[in-house]
Parts: C-alpha cells; structure tokens; sequence
C-alpha cells in the first residue's frame, strides 16, 4: 500500500515539484548570466573575463554538491522508508561538513588565481579582471556553500516553492546591485567586473539569512551541536558514499569543460566571447530538464526507499519524454532565432556571423544533455552510483575534449569543431545510460542498507 501511495504521488505531483525548481534554476542562472550580460553591455570585451572565472568556479561549487546531491537523496530515501529517527545528524553534519568545503574553496580562489587562469591560457586583456572577480566571489563561497545545503534539505521534503521565493529575493538584489556598481549610478565610481562581483556576494548574504530563518520556522531546532557528540561517523560515511562518486561526475565534467575553454582561448577574442553568450543560451535548453530531473530525482529516492521499482520505471520514462521534447523545442528556437538574440547583447559581426553554426550543433548536443541529465540523477537516486562516473570520465574526455582538440585545433574548425564534438560526447554517452537503464541493473541497489554494513 505504501509503494502503490507513492506512486500515484509521482504521477500527480512531479510537475508541482518541477515548476519551483525550473523557476529557481533560471533566477540561479541569472547571477552568472546578469553578470555577464550587463558587464557585456558596459564593455562586451570583458565578458570573456566573467566566462573565464565562471569555468573555476562552477567547478568549484561542485565540491558543495558532493553533500548536498547525497543529503537529498538520503533524506528521501529515509522519508519513502518511514524511517526519519536520523534525520537531525544527517542535517548538521551536512551542514557543517558544506561550511568547511566553501572555507577551502574561499582558500583556493584566493591564493590560486594567477596560476590557475595562466595554465588556461586567459588572453592578457582579460586576465587582470577575471583575477579580480574571482578573488571578490571567493568570499563568499561559504555562504554558497550553506545556502545550496539548506536548499537541498527543503527539496527532500518537497518543499520547493520555498526556495523559490528566496531565488527571487536574491537574483532582484544582484541586478540592482549590478545595475548600480558596474556603471557607478547614485554617484558611486562605475566598477565593472568588480562591481559585478561584489552584487553577487552581497545578493547571497541576504539569500543564507533568508533560508535559514525560513528552515527554523519549517523545521524547528533540528540543527544542533548536540548531533555531534558523539559524532555521528556513519551518517558522514553514508553521505560521502553517495556524494563523492556523484560530486566526481560533476568534476570530471566540468574539468573538461576548462580544458575545452583552453582550446578555446588559444582562438581569437571574439570565439571566446561567442563560447560565452552560446553556453549562456544554452542554458535555457536543458533548464527544464535539470529541474525535472531534480523533482524526479526526489521521487525516485522516496519510491526506492518503499522498494515500488515499477513506478520508478513509469516515471523516468515519462520524465525522458518530457526533458527531450522541450529540450528539443527550445535549442531549436534558439538555432532559428539565433542573429536576433545574440544582436540583443552584443553588435559584434565576427559574433553574430558564428552564433548561427553554434546554435545548429547545439540542437543534437541538447537532445543528448536531456537524457543525460534525467539519467544520471535517477541512476544516483537508485544507489547506481559508480556507472554514471565512469561512463563521464571516459566520454567527456576522449570524446569531448579529444575530439574539441582535433576538429577545433588540428582540423582548424575552431568553435564549430569543438562544439561538433561536444554533440558526439553529450550523444553517446545518451545511448550507454539508456542501455544502462533497460538492463535493469538499477533495481538491486539498496541504499539504506548500506548503514548497516
């Protein structure tokens, strides 16, 4: 009776929980992207500067999803099971194991720009501005840090449209802080870049006051020092289970994502400005997938957790249908809009001439990124956590970055070839998690089990 409950939740409710997280994820996109599109307007040449820095530090960031990927999944599983006794250890320790992590990454950023952004090859007329901005961002990694781990904690429970309303808050505080600093309005000195940063610092102070006032008044006194005596060593072990091999997905990704910024960087300015704008719309093609694949993810864990494979099975497909179609539409209207909109940010015609072979590759890539995204959540939400890595290391890898290097480099296809290969990487590696599914080897994975070994 339990299973059959939640599944015809799954069935009612997955839009409900998907619409918040789509909304949320565009707001979230619009403290990167409102950076660069108004840096963009107040000199679209630093504009690389903003993309450069975004490659470290998206990549950084991922060291927070390590625990928070991991707590949300836990914390549903544990509610699916009716099994909520540990919920307040798993809490705390998240949250202070996240604090720690956005503590080392304020360290790195800090202390490493230089060598980091010079193995990058970032051209001389951006350099200084990219350091700059990321050495402003760093400090407030930590706060990232705890407000993406109380994010999580409300999205384990469905509580979606809560955090919604703390994403409004914060991205209207950037862009006023943007609009304000980078062009010195109010007769403050225009800042630029570094104006651009400090909005997003101070836009995500407000936002970590706001979730977690909210989650005391949801939750109550759940957080305490009194989870840590003694310390609870197997809730930390069963959250860096989950959360390490899903974090290395995201890593090894993004690593290769820097590389291919690289050999995008050896090109001229203007390629890495286009590189830019293209993964900034890029971005709204697979956003609803990743918020869909985020709200099934939830529902997966909790239908894994009452043991009902077969609704989890009806779900995903349903979900792939849902992320390829809209996936599809979107990079398609993109690819046909593609001179109109990119004219909006930028007047460059070396841009605007390469934006419309971007945009046609870019409907292939999307349609694999859809499955992608939909499959390696719901593989982790199942306990299947060692393929989705493997398979990422491989592909993006030889496929991605080996191939942006020979077609873009060797071949002198420049962006067109590294993003023809990017497509190759984002479909095959579509195809192996489809196969991967079908063979149904996901259903033996018992998480909770695991904390009784």
């Amino acid at each position: 009776m339990k299973g059959k409950k939640l599944s015809n939740q799954t069935a009612n409710g997955v839009l409900r929980l998907t619409w918040p997280i789509f909304i949320e994820l565009i707001l979230q996109m619009l403290v990167g992207n409102a950076d660069q599109i108004m840096v963009g307007w107040y000199n679209s040449d630093l504009v690389g500067a903003i993309g450069n820095a975004n490659q470290i530090t998206n990549l950084l960031i991922i060291i927070f999803s390590v625990i928070c990927t991991a707590a949300t999944i836990l914390i549903a599983q544990h509610i699916g099971a009716k099994s909520t006794e540990q919920l307040g250890q798993t809490y705390t320790v998240s949250l202070l194991v996240n604090t720690l992590f956005g503590l080392g990454v304020m360290v790195i950023l800090l202390t490493c720009c230089e060598p980091i952004y010079s193995a990058m090859q970032v051209p001389d007329a951006i350099f200084d501005s990219t350091c700059n901005y990321t050495r402003i961002l760093s400090v407030g990694m930590a706060l990232q840090a705890v407000y993406l781990t109380f994010t999580a904690f409300f999205r384990s429970h469905k509580m979606m449209k809560q955090t919604m309303v703390i994403s409004v808050l914060v991205n209207c505080l950037n862009i006023l802080g943007n609009a304000i600093l980078i062009n010195g309005f109010f007769g403050l000195p225009a800042l630029g870049v570094e104006g651009a940063a400090i909005s997003s610092v101070v836009s995500r102070i407000l936002g970590v006051v706001a979730i977690a006032w909210l989650f005391r008044k949801q939750f109550g006194p759940v957080l305490s020092w009194q989870h840590l005596r003694p310390f609870p060593s197997i809730q930390l072990h069963m959250l860096l289970k989950i959360g390490i091999p899903s974090g290395g997905e995201s890593v090894s990704y993004n690593l290769s994502q820097i590389m291919i910024q690289s050999l995008c960087n050896q090109l001229a300015l203007f390629v890495v400005t286009t590189r830019v704008y293209a993964n900034m719309f890029a971005m709204l093609s697979y956003t609803f997938a990743s918020a869909i694949a985020q709200a099934t993810q939830v529902l997966v864990a909790q239908l894994m957790g009452a043991g009902d494979t077969g609704a989890v099975n009806r779900r995903v497909m349903s979900t792939l249908k849902s992320a390829v179609t809209i996936s599809g539409l979107v990079s398609t209207a993109l690819f046909l809009g593609a001179k109109p909109v990119y004219s909006m940010f930028t007047q460059n015609t070396q841009v605007l001439e390469l934006c419309s072979y971007i945009m046609l590759i870019e409907i292939p890539l999307e349609l694999g990124r859809s499955v992608n995204i939909v499959m390696c959540r719901t593989l982790q939400a199942c306990g299947d956590i060692r393929f989705p890595i493997t398979i990422c290391i491989i592909s993006a890898w030889i496929t991605a970055v080996g191939g942006g290097f020979i077609f873009g480099i060797v071949f002198h296809w420049g962006l067109p070839g590294i993003w023809l290969a990017m497509a190759c990487d984002e479909c095959l590696r579509a195809i192996l998690f489809l196969f991967r599914w079908k063979s149904g080897k996901w259903k033996t994975k018992h998480m909770l089990s695991w904390e009784n070994q």
